[in-house]
C-alpha cells in the first residue's frame, strides 16, 4: 500500500499543477479575447465587423485542433519558450493555448445571455464602454463565467492526461508507463478512479461557487 502511495504521488501533485496553471493562463488568454469578440461583434457595444471576424475565424481555427495533434505542434516551441519540450512545466504552454480559445468563446456566450435591458439602462445613465463591461456585464455573467471555467478546467485534466502520452507526467503517464506497458492493471484503474475524482471535486467545487452567487445577486 505505501509502495503505491508514493507512486502515484508525484502524479497527482503533477496533474494538478498542470492543470491549473494552464487554467490561470487560458483564463489570462481567454478571457479579454471572449470580451472583445463580444463588444465587436454585430449587437456589441462596439460592432468592428474586421476584428470580429479575424478573431473568431482564429478563435475556431484553434479550437478545431485535436489536443494530441496540437500538443505535438506546440513541442518546438515550447522548447524555445521554457527551454525542454519534455516534462510537466513543459506541457503547460499547448495546455494554455488549448484552453484560451474555449474559454474565449465560452466568456462571449456567457456575455450574449446577458438582458439588453440592462445595458441600454447602464448606457442610458451615462457608462463608458469600460465601466459597462467591468460593473454590469462581469458581475452579471459571473456565475456563469465560473460554470464555463469548470468546464474548461475538467476539459484540462482530460487533456493533461493525453499529455502524458509524450512525457509530460501526471496521472495519464503514470497510467501509460504502468498500466498498459506493464500491464499493471490495478495501477490503470487506480489513475481512472483519481482522475474521475478529481472530475467530480472540480465540478462540485464550481457549482457550489456559482450557486452561492446567483443566490448573492
Amino acid at each position: 500500500m505505501t509502495d503505491i502511495l508514493n507512486l502515484i504521488y508525484d502524479p497527482i501533485i503533477q496533474t494538478i499543477y498542470m492543470v491549473l496553471t494552464s487554467s490561470f493562463f487560458g483564463i489570462i488568454i481567454g478571457l479579454p479575447l471572449g470580451i472583445i469578440l463580444y463588444i465587436t461583434n454585430t449587437n456589441g457595444l462596439s460592432p468592428i465587423y474586421v476584428v470580429n471576424k479575424i478573431l473568431g475565424t482564429l478563435v475556431n481555427v484553434l479550437r478545431s485542433f485535436p489536443f494530441i495533434v496540437l500538443l505535438i505542434f506546440i513541442l518546438p516551441l515550447s522548447r524555445i519558450i521554457i527551454g525542454t519540450s519534455i516534462g510537466t512545466t513543459a506541457s503547460i504552454l499547448p495546455l494554455s493555448i488549448a484552453a484560451a480559445p474555449f474559454i474565449a468563446r465560452l466568456v462571449e456566450n456567457s456575455l450574449l445571455e446577458i438582458d439588453n435591458g440592462i445595458i441600454e439602462a447602464a448606457i442610458a445613465m451615462g457608462s463608458t464602454n469600460i465601466q459597462i463591461i467591468s460593473k454590469v456585464l462581469l458581475p452579471e455573467a459571473l456565475p456563469s463565467l465560473v460554470n464555463g471555467f469548470t468546464l474548461t478546467i475538467i476539459n484540462l485534466i482530460g487533456c493533461s492526461a493525453m499529455a502524458g502520452a509524450v512525457g509530460a507526467g501526471g496521472l495519464g503517464d503514470l497510467a501509460i508507463r504502468y498500466g498498459y506497458y506493464r500491464f499493471e492493471t490495478k495501477i490503470m484503474l487506480i489513475s481512472i478512479v483519481l482522475i474521475i475524482i478529481l472530475v467530480q471535486l472540480v465540478q462540485f467545487i464550481g457549482n457550489s461557487i456559482s450557486n452561492n452567487l446567483l443566490k448573492n445577486r
